[in-house]
């Protein structure tokens, strides 16, 4: 089977680099797209999700932020805020985030951004989600 090379980059550098991927599922604003080698370049907006790499060694799974996806035919480049591997995720910071937002959102008061209390509760529970893939 063709593979290709997979990056996955943040603001402080690439936190995720595979070879001879066979298979990258991201999550798109539009919906699901998957990914395998020999692709259409393409360029995709991503919302806060898993990324499905399948390699030929195995699959991993990464909780990402939102971002942007560059496609091409042998290189996919993910560009995110934050990334991490599952194996990575501390699941009871997870936990404790998730439980923050949720109070900052249960909260009235005009000194609350309810907007970014909004994406760090979905952050959270997309960390614990992705957690479950260990």
């Amino acid at each position: 089977m063709n593979t290709f090379t997979l990056d996955v980059v943040t603001p402080n550098g690439s936190v995720y680099s595979a070879k001879e991927v066979e298979l990258v599922v991201l999550h798109t604003e539009t919906g699901e797209m998957g990914v395998m080698a020999g692709h259409i370049p393409t360029v995709a907006a991503l919302k806060t999700g898993y990324v499905k790499v399948k390699k030929t060694s195995g699959t991993e799974y990464l909780a990402v932020s939102e971002g942007f996806v560059e496609v091409r035919a042998k290189k996919v480049t993910v560009l995110v805020q934050a990334a991490e591997t599952a194996e990575e995720i501390d699941k009871e910071r997870a936990i404790n985030s998730k439980e923050r937002a949720e109070e900052r959102l249960k909260l009235n008061r005009d000194d609350v951004d309810f907007r970014r209390a909004e994406r760090a509760l979905h952050r959270a529970v997309n960390r614990i989600e992705v957690a479950k893939f260990r």
